[in-house]
């Protein structure tokens, strides 16, 4: 263990073949030492040495053989997310996935189509991976690579984490991450959520319903809303407005980043030739 003296056997200084055979029973157990045997003991400060060295011996290996790279990582990846903790059973990569529990965010949990395929994903896993997590590493290696990219997209995908809290500041690259996640992944995002009056308009006020008609229908549609009676009223013609129209609140889509519209912007200037004034 790290931090202790590792305590090996080692035979007597002198002793030939014959005595090693000795000293083993008729039934090939090991007789018990004998006090006063000499021992090879290690310094905490010498294991530490000899186990650093080891590491730097495995990282090379394991850098020149991406097959079993993969493995490895696919295994300490599930092991965070798909197995109960296990004291008896870890990783020797120093990989662990944080995994948000991001349904308690959710008002209508039951309602996300995303959480549903997700839970239908865990579970078409969970058929495939052993229950045992001391049987996960030799299965891995026994999985061909795309079964194993497969796997590694699974595990990654736990990690992913969008959700904006308050006095959440220190997040804020992350959040402009996952919209180029999402930009890269080819997101549409209308196919997992619509924009209803349970979903959305019922949690802003009327002011704010109003606004949203306005940018998507104009101000005569923004009037009707504004003429509505009671908020009920208005949330029922704002969701009657806004089906398949495309329209998404702002924290639900996917987002450009301010960087890549600039220098969208940049090209379109390189390759739009300015007008030249008539002389």
């Amino acid at each position: 263990m790290c931090g202790s003296s590792v305590v090996l056997c080692c035979p007597e200084d002198g002793r030939d073949d014959e005595a090693d055979g000795d000293d083993k029973g008729g039934n090939g157990v090991e007789k018990p030492q004998e006090v006063g045997q000499p021992k090879v003991t290690h310094s905490a400060a010498l294991v530490e040495d000899l186990t650093a060295q080891k590491t730097a011996a495995l990282r090379v290996e394991l850098a020149n053989n991406h097959d079993i790279a993969l493995a490895a990582v696919v295994h300490a990846m599930l092991l965070s997310v798909v197995y109960d903790y296990c004291s008896n059973v870890d990783s020797a990569l120093q990989i662990r996935l944080t995994h948000e529990h991001i349904e308690t965010s959710m008002k209508r949990r039951d309602a996300c189509r995303a959480v549903a395929e997700f839970e239908g994903l865990r579970e078409t896993w969970g058929d495939h991976i052993p229950g045992n997590p001391a049987d996960l590493w030799e299965w891995c290696l026994q999985q061909n690579r795309d079964e194993l990219l497969s796997l590694l997209a699974f595990a990654a995908a736990h990690s992913v984490n969008a959700v904006r809290k308050l006095h959440c500041y220190d997040r804020k690259g992350a959040f402009e991450h996952a919209d180029q996640l999402g930009q890269a992944l080819a997101v549409n995002m209308t196919k997992w959520f619509e924009p209803t009056g349970d979903s959305n308009f019922s949690h802003i006020n009327r002011q704010s319903i109003e606004a949203v008609i306005r940018e998507e229908k104009g101000d005569q549609a923004a009037l009707a809303v504004k003429a509505a009676g009671k908020k009920l009223e208005a949330v029922g013609i704002a969701e009657r407005m806004v089906v398949d129209s495309g329209w998404l609140p702002e924290p639900v889509r996917i987002s450009i980043p301010a960087a890549d519209t600039k220098r969208d912007d940049a090209d379109f200037d390189e390759e739009t030739p300015h007008p030249v004034a008539a002389e």
